[in-house]
């Protein structure tokens, strides 16, 4: 039996992947900052065999410590802090979780002369004000927030004791993804929240920053597959996931309205306190190669998913007001 690892289990991705390894008959063990108890994993079935440890990935020793405890065959290090809102308030504690931690797990394992496969949650937000559409491996790197330089120092730290050191270790670089279990602050579940709640007549209306920008909108739940896919080779690479289809909020507005019977016209408020210091307008994944190695395509569209997310707050503040 495989022996997995994952930190931020208890986040969106990491739910999606405790599901897909229990379901492939893996040992499941993740890294909680909460209670540790299994009651933050319900509604996954099989949650009661996965085992939960309580740490700190910005402090060494825990790390190594950890490792040592598990001794696993992969790990999934998807822990960060992923607001980019966030990371030009408190920038310090974004490159803590974000950078360091994935430098602690590298040299752990070096030190160990551990033979666990890793894999780095890196984002999209790397590539920032681009400089060429679609992006694929080759593009350049142009962060503009605290959060996609972060990312961009992980990414590095990971390719450099790849070919350094000769270490299974590869970072997916996943685009926006959203899911019913994202939280209420990020965007598209702020918009489909606060939608089933105007319909409901729980509130009157919904406040959004910039409405124009664009980004390529997946499905979590299949982009936790490719990070499987990605462990499970050979050979380990970097690779980028996205649908290569490009949406504006307002049409995540358009679709999360048209669900509801509404008009998004008659409620959104634009707020100027929540645009970002610097803007990415748009980015666009070029995932062919992801495709070609590992025979992978997203299965859930763009309206599907934003569908599903109304339907299911709908029913939430149906039931709980």
């Amino acid at each position: 039996m495989k022996r997995a690892l994952i930190t931020g289990i208890t986040g969106q991705d990491g739910l999606y992947l405790t599901e897909l390894l229990l379901s492939k008959g893996y040992e499941v063990h993740g890294l909680s900052r909460m209670s540790g108890t299994n009651n933050e994993l319900l509604g996954i079935e099989g949650c009661d065999s996965v085992i939960l440890h309580q740490g700190d990935i910005c402090n060494y020793e825990s790390v190594l410590t950890l490792i040592e405890d598990v001794d696993p065959d992969e790990i999934y290090h998807l822990a960060a802090q992923s607001r980019v809102a966030s990371s030009f308030e408190d920038n310090f504690q974004t490159f803590r979780v974000n950078t360091d931690s994935t430098h602690y797990f590298l040299s752990a394992l070096r030190r160990l002369n551990h033979k666990s496969k890793f894999y780095f949650a890196a984002s999209s937000e790397m590539f920032g004000r681009v400089t060429s559409s679609p992006q694929n491996e080759e593009t350049a790197f142009n962060p503009v927030s605290p959060y996609g330089i972060s990312k961009v120092a992980g990414f590095q730290l990971v390719k450099m004791h790849r070919e350094a050191f000769g270490m299974f270790v590869c970072s997916g670089i996943l685009f926006n993804h959203e899911s019913i279990r994202r939280p209420k602050d990020f965007v598209v579940r702020k918009i489909t929240s606060t939608v089933a709640k105007i319909k409901l007549g729980l509130v009157d209306s919904l406040e959004l920053g910039n409405i124009d920008v664009r980004r390529d909108w997946g499905f979590a739940g299949d982009y936790v597959e490719v990070m499987w896919m990605m462990l499970n080779r050979d050979r380990a690479e970097d690779l980028v996931i996205g649908t290569g289809e490009s949406h504006s909020l307002r049409d995540v507005l358009d679709v999360a309205f048209k669900t509801v019977d509404l008009n998004w016209g008659d409620y959104v408020k634009i707020n100027k306190d929540f645009f970002r210091p610097i803007e990415v307008n748009e980015v666009l994944a070029d995932s062919s190669k992801a495709k070609q190695i590992l025979r992978w395509s997203p299965k859930v569209g763009f309206n599907e998913l934003v569908q599903t997310m109304v339907t299911n707050d709908l029913e939430y503040y149906k039931k709980n007001g």
